[in-house]
């Protein structure tokens, strides 16, 4: 061997025996580095639609029973209402078996830093949003950011993985095609269309939706759902497009007069209780009633169907299973 080509060698062998040293697991002891998962969800201030969230979570701990799953609330205007119902001990007494960590719900951002102060620094984020917008957008910045800290020393780098699972429609790249999870997330709603079929009435969904983010992850599931059950099926956003305007033209000509109205949201929440089914002569149930048809709402946010949960279950997998920041 020549002598040119041994710092080469000495780079190799180090680089190797480096790979070979076991993680250092928090607070610089040796042993296994500590798992941790956190699902972040938008959040809803309604008591009765947290069992949606709080269904996703049993799904995702009973999938993971020696990693803790912490929950994380990505609206500020969500938690702090949660924050102020802390020193309201009459609202408390009014809704008893509200889950403590509720009360005290966190950012993302909180949360996982938390996590991390407390020695886990194997930290696997699962978005609970339905589609890649501005709330999954900004949720993937943060742990760019964080994925970016460099120390002097390794061993006090405060995380060794921040891994981050998709939305449930996806998102685009070729590891995880998007139009995969559209097939999925389409047979997760059977129960649903039969439903609706029983009733001989269309399903009408309200997702969300951005004002300026776009929002052609519905319109593409709309035509996915229409696809697999060939059947009347139409979504339509509080914000952004395809919009009510535009679904109801298509909607007057499917032949039905009879609709089955359930949000397309986690949770049944302000939008589902208020703009889907309220009383105001502007909620969808009023608009369409209008129109003629017959409308029967249903109250259940997607979290609350186990099919759809399973979604987020199988999404955290793959975002576990990852050497990557993102899929």
């Amino acid at each position: 061997m020549s002598f040119n080509r041994l710092p080469a060698v000495l780079l190799a062998c180090a680089l190797v025996l480096l790979l070979m040293t076991p993680a250092l697991a928090g607070h610089g002891t040796d042993g296994p580095t500590k798992k941790a998962i956190v699902l972040a969800a938008f959040g809803t201030s309604y008591p009765s639609a947290l069992e949606s969230i709080l269904n996703i979570q049993k799904k995702v701990q009973t999938a993971n029973p020696d990693i803790p799953v912490k929950l994380a609330f990505t609206s500020s205007i969500i938690r702090d209402i949660w924050h102020e119902r802390q020193g309201d001990p009459a609202w408390q007494k009014e809704h008893p078996g509200i889950p403590k960590t509720i009360m005290y719900v966190k950012s993302p951002l909180a949360t996982v830093t938390e996590l991390s102060d407390m020695g886990f620094k194997d930290i696997s984020v699962q978005s609970l949003h339905v589609y890649s917008g501005e709330e999954f957008s900004d949720l993937k910045e943060m742990l760019i950011g964080l994925r970016s800290i460099r120390t002097v020393k390794s061993k006090n780098a405060p995380f060794e993985r921040l891994r981050l699972g998709r939305p449930a429609l996806g998102i685009s790249g070729t590891v995880y095609p998007y139009t995969e999870d559209l097939k999925i997330a389409a047979k997760a709603l059977k129960q649903d269309v039969d439903k609706a079929k029983k009733m001989n009435a269309a399903l009408v969904y309200m997702g969300h939706g951005n004002d300026f983010y776009s929002t052609g992850a519905y319109a593409e599931f709309q035509r996915e759902m229409q696809r697999t059950y060939e059947y009347p099926i139409f979504i339509a956003c509080v914000e952004g497009f395809p919009d009510f305007n535009y679904m109801l033209t298509a909607l007057k000509d499917a032949g039905k007069t009879a609709i089955l109205l359930k949000p397309f949201m986690i949770v049944a929440g302000d939008h589902a209780t208020n703009d889907m089914a309220g009383p105001e002569d502007d909620s969808w149930l009023q608009l369409l009633k209008k129109e003629k048809f017959t409308v029967t709402t249903d109250l259940q946010g997607l979290g609350m169907m186990d099919a759809w949960a399973d979604i987020y279950v199988r999404h955290l997998k793959d975002a576990m299973g990852q050497t990557h920041l993102l899929p």
